[in-house]
Order: structure tokens, then C-alpha cells, then sequence
């Protein structure tokens, strides 16, 4: 899996900068900050439509290379959570397939409702960053299994997973209205 995994990265790598980087050489100070969404249209060069079909293949090749390994990781995780003290998965046929439909279904269910990828990103930054940054940095200190947290650190772990409950909270809201309101009002 190791080989696969630095293969895998290796080319996703080469793949990012090389978008970016001809994204910024054809685009110039017009990049968009999705470098993608500059393949949408006519770019005036000769064989556009070639260059747009190609770069369209090309990230869609990326993403058939990354997905497998994502979902390896990701399945062997859920399974972990969910069953703790079952066998490896890797040796129960009926339970690697049922969390395999669950999730391909739950991804494909995603797929077909979210309405764009960026309010996929939205709801994640707003969890996700948090969580990382704040509330599992102060879950550690709080669980304290060396015991050399003092009741000054409890309070201030505290402090801190209040604020990042707060603040992410005030940003899944502010992420949903987004979603269902529009203001017909702003004209760019």
C-alpha cells in the first residue's frame, strides 16, 4: 500500500502544479481562484476547446486515482468506529461490502443534492478546521492522561471548546442561509 500510496501522491502532485502552473501562465492576473473554472469557455488561443477537453480529462483522471485511496482509509475508519472490537475487516466479507454500499451510497447521495462543491467546502471549513484547530488540541489537554494539566489548563481547554462550538456553529448557520436565501438585490 506504501508504493501506491507515493505513487498516487506523487503524480496527484505533479498534476496540482501543472494546472496551476499553465493556469497561471495562460491566465496571467485574470486566474480565477478556481484555476478550473478559467477552462469554461473560449480562451482565444488556437485549439481551446481541445485545451478545455484535455485539462476537463485530466482532473478527471485525478480524481478516478485519488478516490480509491481515500475511500481505503476511510472505510477502514468507519469500520473502526463503528464495529471496535469485530475482527479486521479485511477478513469479514459481509461487513467490507455493507460499509462499502453504506458509504458509496451516502457519496453518491451527496453527489447528486449538493448543489456545488463550494458549499461542500464551506461546511467542511466551518467543522472541520475547527475541530483541528480548537476542540481536539483542547479535548487532549482535558483528557489528560500524563496528569500534568493544571485546573488553569481545564479552564482555558474549556474556554476554547465553548468558543469553537460558538464560532462554528455561527458558520453552519451562516452556511445554510447562504444556501436558501438569495439577494436579488446585489449587482456585481
Amino acid at each position: 500500500m506504501k508504493s501506491i500510496v507515493r505513487k498516487s501522491l506523487t503524480l496527484c502532485t505533479s498534476v496540482y502544479i501543472a494546472t496551476s502552473f499553465f493556469g497561471v501562465v495562460l491566465f496571467g492576473d485574470h486566474t480565477m481562484d478556481d484555476v478550473l473554472a478559467n477552462f469554461d469557455g473560449d480562451l482565444g488561443i488556437p485549439y481551446s476547446s481541445l485545451l478545455d477537453d484535455l485539462v476537463r480529462v485530466s482532473y478527471g483522471l485525478h480524481l478516478m486515482l485519488v478516490f480509491p485511496i481515500v475511500f481505503f482509509s476511510l472505510r477502514l475508519n468507519v469500520d473502526g468506529l463503528l464495529f471496535p472490537y469485530a475482527i479486521p475487516i479485511a477478513f469479514d466479507n459481509k461487513r467490507f461490502f455493507s460499509v462499502t454500499i453504506a458509504l458509496m451510497g451516502f457519496i453518491l447521495m451527496g453527489a447528486s443534492f449538493v448543489p456545488s462543491i463550494w458549499d461542500a467546502f464551506q461546511f467542511t471549513g466551518a467543522t472541520a478546521a475547527v475541530c483541528v484547530g480548537f476542540i481536539f488540541p483542547a479535548a487532549i489537554t482535558l483528557r489528560n492522561i500524563p496528569g500534568i494539566a493544571t485546573k488553569n489548563d481545564r479552564l482555558i481547554s474549556w474556554m476554547m471548546i465553548f468558543l469553537a462550538v460558538s464560532t462554528s456553529t455561527v458558520a453552519v448557520t451562516s452556511d445554510i442561509y447562504s444556501i436558501f436565501y438569495v439577494d436579488e438585490g446585489i449587482t456585481s
